[in-house]
Parts: C-alpha cells; structure tokens; sequence
C-alpha cells in the first residue's frame, strides 16, 4: 500500500483503484501461477480477452514463473490430494473453488461505519495483551495473527492517506472551481476515513471502498468482499446529511453512481485451465441487499433503498450484482419497484425470500438478530453478515454421478472406475434398488470431496492467511485465529449440487417407463443411453421426451423425486464437521458449470443427449416445463428450501408479460405466492428468444445487452456460444 500507483480520475469523488487505472487486474501468482500460455490465451481469445502488455510478459517470463512455478498454492494443493480425488476431478464428477482461488463470500455488517481502523487496532492491542491460549505455540500463533492485523490496519489507513495527499496536490494546481472543491472535499474525506469512522454519507461510501480495495487486494477471493444491508447500513448518514442541509437527494445519488461505477470497474482475475469451463465470468459478485427487515423485525424499506433501486434503473452496469430482499412485511410497493426495472429487460435485481432465509439461518445456529441482519452473497448463498466465513468449496456433477451408478461404478467416458460397484443397473428389481446404488454414488462422491475440502482448508490456514479481512469479521480478533483458520463465530462450508432438473426428469423416467408402465426394457435404454439416442432409438428418445412426466409442471410423479433426492443430499452432506470448527451445508447453484458438466456426460435417460448442458440451479430442464409459471413455482417448492443455505431459481418470460401496470401487480402476486410457498429466490430474463438470436448472429448491435445467466448478470455477447445457447433454449414464458 506503501507503493501502489495512485489513480483519480477526472470527474471522480470516490477514489482507490487495486491497479494503475480502473478495470487493472491483479495475478496473484502466491495463489495460482499464470503460465505465458495462460497470458497469451487471456489476450487473443474471443471471449472476454484480457490484455497483456509485453512488459508484464517479461515480469513473468524472467522473475515471476521461475520463483512461483511449483510452489503456488494450486500446485501445493494437488500433490496433496490422492488420486481417486484427482479422478472423480477429472472426470467432472465435482469442481473444486479454491484450486485457484481463496475462500469468498465475505460480507460486511455494520463495523465499518461504527468503528475506524484506528479503533480495530486499538482492539487488536488489548487483545494481545491477554494471551487466552493454552501453550507457547498457541500463543505464538494467536501473537503473530494479531501483529498482522495491526500491520494491515496501518497500511489500509496509509493509503487513504496517500489518496488525501494527491488529492490535495491536484486540488493547487485545478484551474475549475468546482472540481478543485471536489479534490478538496476528497482530501478530506480521506484524512479521516478509514482511520477514524464516517460522519457523513459520503464519508460512509468511501469508508467502505478503501476496505473493499483492501480485502480485494490482499487475496483473490472467489467473490469479492460484499457491501451486505446497504441501505440500512448508510440511511443514518443519509438521512442526518438530508436533515444538516449537507446534501441533496440528487447529490446523494450522484454518490451512489459512483459507487456502482468502482464496482462495475473491477473485474475479477483471470482463472486459468478448467475453471474458464467451470465458471465462464469474470466479476466480483458483490452484492448489495436491499430490503428485508431490521434487526427487530420491522420492514427495513426506507427512502435509500428507492434511491439504490433509481440507481441500478438509470445506471444499468454490469456490477453490482444488486438484491432486493422481500419479506411479508416489505411493502408491495418496494417488489413493483423492483420488478418495474426488471421488466425492461434488465436483469437486476435479483429477488430473495427473507422469511425463508430467516428460518435457513436459525435452523444453521444463528441468533435471530444475526438471521435478520443477514442474507444472501455471491449468487444466492446465505450467511450471517460479519460473522461467518462462507466457504463455497466446489460444484456436485449429480447426472454424472447417476452415470457413474448406471455403469456400475465406471465413467464410460475413460472407462475408469471412480466410484464404487453398485452391480449391474439391469439386473435391479426395484426402483428402490437403483436409489439405493445412486445413494451409495453419491455418499462415496461426498465423501472423497469433503476429505479433498478438509486437505485443502488445512493448507490455506497455514499457507494462506489474511489478517485483514480477518481483522473485520467476529471473533477473528477476539480468538487471535485468522478467518481461514476458524477464527469467525460461524465456520461453514458449502458444497454446491448441480443439475436437480435433468437428474429428477432421468430418474422419472427410469421409474416410470422400466418399473412401472413396462414399455421400455432398462438394458434396451442403457443401450439406446450408450449410443446416444441414435438411429432406430430415436423412438426410445422421443417417448422420454414427450410421454414422460417432468419436473417443473405441477406433476406429483416427477416432483416427489425432485423432493427425494434433496432429502438424500441434504442427509448425505448436512452436519458433516469441517477442519475450521464448523459443519458442511448444502445449497443448489451453477453459476455455468451445467455447460461444463454436461460436456462430460453421456446420453442420459430423459432424452437429453451426450454433451448438452445439464438444468441449472433448481430450475427444470431446459425447456421440460410446458404448464407455465405458475406449475414451475410449484415443482420447485414442494421440498424444503429451508434445509440448504441457498437454491437458484431462473425464469425467462417474453416483454409482452408485463406490458401493463396490472400485469406488475399479477407478478407481484405471482412472487408473493412463491415466497409464502417457501422458495428462496427467483430471477428474470423478460426478453424473447429472437433478440438472443439476433445478439448471436449481431452482436456490435447488442453490446449492451445484460442478461441473467445463474446467480449474476453478463453481457451476452461477452458469453460463449455454448452458453448463449443454453440460455436461449430455457422456456419463455408467453401471456
């Protein structure tokens, strides 16, 4: 911090860049090594290129590579894993987060505007002054934590410092009036935050940006630090700078525009092999949540959160990835707000069920307090905001699993054994039986990923410290334990499982045509599987296709599975103890690995053939759910949301749904319905498949185009083709 390039840009009133200008990206070669094929890629590929200049080339090629090749954290971590886990990785059977990048999903509460730096570190010196460890070596350890926190807190303050000196430097020699007193007012706010807390909402907003630079900088987190209840956490500001006469509304939101563009100007490090496949974005994921309810369980609407919402309408970036929480106490009036933006066409915000998110909070341990000033970060995942380390550790490939099961306990892609023999899938009797085979799949699958997770969460506590986003999460100063070592109140991990449509419609139709109506011989679908539907099974694909019950049409038949095997993952994962004094959980996300996934997968039995994306979230097959939004709803609320930390629901519907304004107050309704039914979440593409189409074979002339693609938003043009496909395929919904 001592050293980094300074930016302001002309025009600016919040300041701090991680980089030499906006959009610079850090490597972080102690994580993850960058190859010069990597840079090369990154800066000729089509898809969202990075440039590489030739000096950063040389800085690699000459110092970088030979010091770090080898001895990365990424390297570290696979000589350590066994092979079977090197296997079932291979093989696409789970995903791994941090095989190049640290835990995320850290999310602020209200600290920061309470306290300054100044005031952690005075915490931090009283605290190493009570030694509460119980040998030497503890004490060492918990010492050194603490003297990094100090160090951290120093170099943050020394920045912002460095930031009020240029400000003023440049404010002598500015010739406009107006942007001199700007520069000026700058200078100010960086003498005093983040050393001291905020007075001022503009202080506030840049409190949080220099904190935000800070974490981002310190490591590459999987998602970027999270601003968390934004709008409750900057109304006293707000409202006390309206009140004072110090600030206007259209000041207040030229404030916020600012903001959002520093978060729109961060795009996250490149990832390199695999990953690009796994998780095809390149953004920060900060969420801000709006709504909800305060800490007393009042509706916690006010005024800012219009203004946020005014913002997020005028701006239309790409980042934040802005929320709406919505509780019954949350006025109509705040979702139609919402939804009046949505139906635009923009994807933002997302929309979050907080009476759920409540009980999924309380069910995990939270205190009611902590579960009512939480919520969602990243895509969709809860946790207690300043209190938990969210640990998201990778992706469950739940169709590749049922292939594994189906061939016995060999992926018939390489013809490897990865999972355990569970017999012949022909010769079972029962339904019953083959549940029973894929039960044992997957516990065997859990298993060797969490024994994988438990290798990796060691090497990161003691390779991979971060002393200052430990310095701003509970009890990381209290117990002298760094975040990645177990030092929060709230240590979980989180494993993702992936592809409950296609994997509920495969075994539906397993159930429904081999045991129960007889029509289709199981050997004859495994074969028709292994061919991948070709030639005379065509037949067999089109009776899968048509004549079979599916999940996300309001049918008992399909949904009652869907319900099962969230019950046997839930049962499966749930409770299991972590290496950081926590448990593992379960939510259902894919950011994009389903494209991924489903290239590594063969035909499956619902018709879907070898190589096509998997569903995604909790969604329905892509294209499965003829009976409208309204049976969607349904499938995807008759099990219990309140068992994970977070499920994904996407919907696509064409303009023509929400021309009118009592087509709004219908979607009102239509959510409202949803959420007293239990689900979790749900987000919108209101755009018809033919724009897509035409942003394909056009893009110049729709660079602007956002659109949902799980969790978060991209510009369309920006995704591969593979993914815009998937997206198009999804069902529109029509009046």
């Amino acid at each position: 911090m001592e050293n980094k390039t300074l930016y302001i840009g002309d025009g600016e009133l919040l300041v701090g860049e991680k980089g030499s200008s906006p959009r610079a990206v850090p490597t972080y070669p102690e994580l993850c090594c960058h190859s010069l094929q990597d840079l090369k890629i990154l800066g000729s590929r089509p898809v969202t290129p990075y440039r590489v200049s030739e000096e950063t080339r040389r800085v690699y090629e000459e110092s970088i590579i030979p010091f770090w090749n080898g001895r990365d954290l990424r390297s570290m971590i696979f000589r350590s894993l066994p092979e079977e886990w090197t296997q079932a990785f291979s093989a696409g059977v789970f995903t791994e987060f941090m095989e190049q990048r640290a835990p995320g999903h850290a999310i602020l509460d209200d600290k920061i505007y309470r306290m300054g730096l100044a005031d952690f570190k005075k915490r931090i010196m009283e605290r190493r002054k009570r030694a509460n460890s119980t040998s030497a070596s503890q004490a060492f350890d918990e010492d050194q934590e603490l003297q990094g926190m100090a160090i951290c807190c120093d170099a943050v303050i020394n920045f912002a410092s460095r930031y009020a000196h240029l400000a003023t430097t440049m404010a002598r020699t500015e010739q406009r009036h107006q942007r001199k007193r700007e520069l000026q007012r700058i200078a100010e706010v960086c003498h005093h935050v983040p050393a001291h807390p905020p007075r001022t909402f503009w202080e506030a907003l840049q409190m949080y940006w220099f904190i935000h630079i800070g974490v981002t900088l310190e490591i590459n987190t999987w998602d970027s630090l999270n601003p968390g209840r934004l709008d409750i956490n900057l109304y006293p500001f707000y409202k006390n700078d309206i009140e004072a006469g110090r600030l206007t509304r259209d000041e207040a939101k030229e404030l916020l525009k600012c903001s959002w563009i520093k978060f729109a100007n961060q795009p996250a490090p490149p990832k390199v092999d695999v990953t690009m496949k796994q998780s095809a974005t390149y953004q920060d994921f900060a969420t801000p949540n709006l709504g909800g309810v305060d800490k007393h369980g009042n509706d916690a609407v006010n005024d800012l959160s219009y203004l946020i919402l005014e913002v997020e309408d005028e701006l239309r970036v790409m980042q934040p990835n802005t929320c709406v929480q919505i509780s019954h106490r949350n006025p109509d009036k705040f979702l139609k707000r919402a939804l009046k933006i949505i139906r635009t066409g923009h994807p933002k915000p997302s929309l979050f069920n907080t009476d759920i998110i409540l009980q999924e909070q309380l069910r995990q341990g939270k205190t009611l307090e902590e579960a009512r000033l939480g919520g969602p970060s990243g895509c969709v995942t809860i946790s207690a905001f300043g209190k938990e380390t969210t640990v998201l550790t990778g992706y469950l490939n739940w169709v590749k699993i049922l292939e594994v099961t189906l061939n016995g306990g060999v992926d018939p892609r390489t013809k490897q054994r990865i999972g355990v023999d569970t017999g012949n899938p022909a010769d079972f009797q029962s339904f019953d039986e083959l549940i029973d085979a894929f039960t044992k799949q997957l516990t065997h699958f859990v298993n060797l990923k969490i024994h994988g997770n438990n290798i990796i969460e060691r090497i990161f506590a003691e390779q991979m410290p971060v002393p200052f986003q430990s310095t701003l999460i509970d009890d990381c100063i209290k117990t002298g334990r760094d975040y990645n070592n177990g030092g929060a109140k709230y240590n979980t991990s989180y494993i993702q499982g992936t592809g409950l449509g296609t994997l509920t419609d495969c075994l539906t139709a397993i159930k429904y045509h081999v045991f129960d109506r007889k029509d289709i011989d199981f050997k004859e679908l495994l074969k028709a599987c292994e061919n991948n539907f070709n030639g005379s099974y065509e037949i067999i694909r089109q009776i899968l296709i048509s004549k079979t019950p599916k999940y996300g049409n309001d049918d008992d038949y399909a949904d009652n599975i869907a319900r099962d095997l969230v019950e046997i993952y839930f049962k499966t994962v749930d409770g299991r103890l972590n290496t950081r004094g926590g448990y593992y959980r379960i939510n259902l996300l894919p950011t994009t690995v389903h494209i991924y996934f489903g290239n590594l997968c063969g035909a499956t039995p619902d018709g879907r053939k070898a190589g096509q994306p998997i569903s995604e979230g909790v969604s329905p097959t892509q294209g499965a759910d003829r009976e409208g939004p309204t049976a969607v709803m349904r499938s995807v609320t008759k099990w219990d949301h309140t068992k994970t930390g977070g499920t994904l629901l996407n919907m696509k519907f064409s303009p023509e749904v929400l021309k009118t304004d009592e087509d709004l107050t219908k979607m009102v309704d239509l959510i409202r319905v949803f959420f007293r039914l239990g689900g979790h979440h749900v987000q919108f593409n209101i755009i018809d498949s033919e724009t897509l189409r035409d942003a394909q074979r056009n893009p110049a002339s729709y660079r602007s185009l956002l659109v949902r693609v799980a969790g978060y938003s991209d510009y369309f043009v920006d995704l591969h083709k593979e993914l815009q496909d998937e997206i198009i395929s999804r069902t529109e919904h029509r009046p």
